[in-house]
């Protein structure tokens, strides 16, 4: 069986890490690790995390659960902590506030990977929306591509980070690059595809929403300095004329739609 390394990140997360620790523990796929990896949070965090570890422990799916809090350089440090310890075979970043749209996402996730052949680079999904009572809003603007290649984001970033599952060694070779503070994880999507296609891995579409999540999180509170690194981002990958045709485009059909 392949192991999913779930990688939860947190600092004064308590108004809404409880329903994500319990979307994890309710997960009927046994082969799961959660690495919560919290930066010295002030308020009830860790504490919830300590009492999912041992809910976690004594439960009949026996998920491994790792908690770690210490001061940190931010978000995608944070990140890179969690693939330093991940073991699984995928690795996954859920958010506190993120649950899995049912208790069963893992095990269709799974089912995805095949048989007799090379595992694939990336796995990947659709995103439903929600609030911050965690009531689904509906699906996420951006759908994901049938078929997703690293040229995709030229278009803007079609796959949520949390419905994107790499292979954890693809991960360990390619880490969140800290010059970015808001899109490195745009970044990191696409550095994780350019190297499937380098490898000839495969990416694949589980063609299910694997992922509720909570739009309220670090790039929408800083929506327009988040803007402005997404474009440096798309930059350094597809060139200028590229980013500023698709920019235009972008301009366009948000016109177009009010």
């Amino acid at each position: 069986m392949i192991k999913f390394t779930i990688v939860t990140c947190t600092f004064n997360a308590e108004p809404v890490l409880q329903r994500t620790l319990d979307s994890v523990c309710h997960q009927t796929y046994s082969e799961v690790e959660h690495l919560i990896i919290d930066g010295l949070s002030k308020d009830r965090t860790v504490t919830m995390a300590m009492d999912y570890k041992q809910r976690s422990d004594s439960s009949a799916t026996g998920h491994e659960v790792t908690i770690i809090s210490e001061k940190d350089n931010g978000l995608y440090d944070a990140m890179n902590k969690g693939i330093r310890h991940a073991t699984g075979t995928y690795i996954v970043f859920l958010n506190a506030g993120d649950v899995f749209p049912s208790r069963d996402t893992l095990d269709t996730i799974a089912a995805r990977v095949g048989e007799g052949e090379a595992l694939p680079g990336v796995l990947y999904g659709d995103t439903q929306i929600v609030n911050s009572h965690g009531h689904v809003l509906g699906l996420r603007r951006l759908r994901p591509p049938r078929h997703l290649t690293w040229r995709s984001f030229r278009r803007g970033m079609l796959v949520c980070h949390q419905a994107f599952y790499a292979r954890t060694d693809l991960a360990k070779e390619t880490p969140y690059d800290l010059q970015y503070r808001f899109s490195a994880d745009v970044d990191w999507c696409i550095r994780i595809m350019q190297l499937c296609a380098k490898r000839k891995l495969a990416i694949r579409n589980v063609e299910e929403v694997i992922v509720n999540y909570l739009n309220e999180g670090m790039t929408e509170q800083n929506h327009k300095a988040s803007l402005k690194e997404r474009f440096h981002v798309m930059v350094n990958h597809y060139g200028w004329a590229i980013t500023v045709l698709m920019h235009g485009w972008f301009v366009v059909r948000s016109v177009v739609k009010r």
